[in-house]
């Protein structure tokens, strides 16, 4: 289930990381501090989704 959740966590981790950065932008939070907090915050977010996900796949 670990390598599950690594792959998955690939493609949840840079939608979610992408996601944000364009929410950053869209408000307006051009500076560099921001675009990586956001980033940061994607990517952390995206740990339990990548979880969830696989611990669903792994037990259908």
């Amino acid at each position: 289930m670990f390598r599950l959740f690594l792959i998955i966590y690939t493609l949840a981790g840079a939608t979610l990381a992408g996601s944000a950065i364009v929410a950053a932008l869209t408000l307006n939070m051009f500076d560099y501090k921001s675009v990586i907090g956001a980033a940061v915050i994607g990517a952390l977010a995206a740990i339990p989704v990548a979880w969830i996900v696989a611990k669903r796949l792994s037990d259908a």
